[in-house]
This record gives structure tokens, sequence and C-alpha cells, in this order.
């Protein structure tokens, strides 16, 4: 399918299924957290799956290619991004399977309804407003810090939509876990499975894969570490393998 570009858009391929993603050059493009995030989720080809903050709906469309999920819908409150996002799944002929909303997360309960989504997938913004250099760039501010959301507004809001033993799957930091169990235990989520990814072995942990589940006690499993870089410099064979390579 042809579809019109913007000014500073670019087509980039996804290296699964010959899909593609439309991505602005200068605004906020998504990197490997949504790759791994994609590849940490667990949902049968039956599940029902909703993406909060989806950007430019990277993480939706690599479900598909997967095939972890039936339907998907994708919530995202800027609307260039949602644009892209919409635009992208058109290209990728996902229209049917794939439905992008622009609006706020913390509403979404409340137009789509409660306990009605089997899975939750989130990549939010890591930095509260009193850590780290705001970006001058308003749509990577926004998806990088706390402006719009918090974390405690993304797991209230994927509680809301889960149904009873649903799950939620984010991507984070390190730094942030001990509030994100308390945010999970304030909703009655009970943490499953945590996956800590390390730039070098070695080196501090620099992100966190989580799956929490609505309703479970938290009891949860510590996975082997995932090292992205070898020691020269390469893509470790765990990397290679979630990139299909």
């Amino acid at each position: 399918m042809k579809i019109d570009l913007k000014e500073n858009e670019r087509i980039d391929d996804l290296d699964i299924k010959d899909y593609k993603i439309i991505q602005h050059k200068e605004k906020f493009c998504f990197g490997m957290d949504a790759v791994l995030l994609s590849n940490f989720v667990k949902a049968t080809k039956k599940d029902r799956v909703i993406d909060l903050g989806t950007g430019t709906g990277v993480i939706p469309i690599l479900l598909e290619a997967k095939e972890k999920g039936s339907e998907f819908v994708a919530v995202e409150v800027q609307e260039e991004s949602a644009d892209m996002a919409r635009r992208s799944v058109a290209l990728n002929d996902l229209s049917d399977k794939i439905d992008v909303v622009c609006m706020d997360l913390k509403e979404a309960s409340n137009h789509f309804g409660k306990a009605v989504f089997d899975v939750v997938t989130t990549n939010p913004p890591y930095m509260t407003m009193k850590g780290g250099l705001k970006n001058p760039n308003e749509a990577k501010a926004i998806a990088r810090h706390e402006i719009l959301c918090t974390l405690s507004d993304v797991i209230k809001a994927s509680t809301n939509l889960l149904k009873p033993g649903g799950r939620l799957f984010m991507v984070h930091r390190p730094n942030r876990l001990p509030e994100i169990f308390e945010e999970l235990k304030a909703n009655n989520m009970g943490a499953k499975r945590i996956q800590f990814v390390y730039p070098y072995a070695g080196a501090k942990a620099n992100m966190l894969l989580i799956e929490a589940v609505r309703g479970a006690k938290p009891e949860f499993n510590v996975m082997e570490a995932l090292i992205i870089y070898n020691e020269k410099g390469e893509y470790t064979s765990q990397v290679l393998e979630i990139y299909g390579k």
C-alpha cells in the first residue's frame, strides 16, 4: 500500500515478515527496549492486547508479526505519533487487527471498559520530572519524562483494563524497581517474571523487563540476565536470536 510521508519522515524495516514502520527522524524513534519487550511478552493467538503509550505503534506491529495476540489496541496521547502509527498499520495492511486510538491512557478504561483485555504492554516514560535532563524537543520529552503520566498512572490504568489473571508486560529502569513493586502491590498486581538487561557483562543493569498478573501473589522468578554486547562490542547470541539473526 502506498503511504504518503510527511516532512522529515522515513520508513524503517522491522526485519520481520517484511513489516515496516514510519518514523520522524527529529522526533522520538523506537529503541531496543521496544524490541526486547515484544520478545518478553507471553501471549496466545486468542489474547486481546492493549499497548499503552504506543508511540509510533512498533510494539503492536511486532507482536502481531510474532502471533502474540489476536486483536490489538494501541493508545497514544500525542496526535502526531498516533498518526504515524495509523499509517504504519495501514502500510503493513494490519488495519483489521490493530486499532490506534489517540487518547490519554488514564482514560482508557472509561473508553474501552474495565477488565476487557488479556494483556497490557507498555514502554512508559522512564524518568520522573525530578531526575534527568528534560529534552527540549517536546515529543521526546513526553516520551522520556513523566510529564503526562506517571508510573502510578500506567499501572493503575493497566489494572483497570486487565481481566482477573490478565498480564502486564513492562520495560523500565532498574532504579525504579522498588517503586514498581509498591505500585503493583497497591493495584493488586503480583510480579511473576523479571529479567535484567545489561549493556555488557560486568556492567550495571540499565533496563528491566517485568511481567505482573492481576490478582496474583508476588511470587516471581528472576530470569537469566540478558546481555546486549560481547567483549568485541558486537551483539551477543541472545540479542541476535531476538532479532532473528
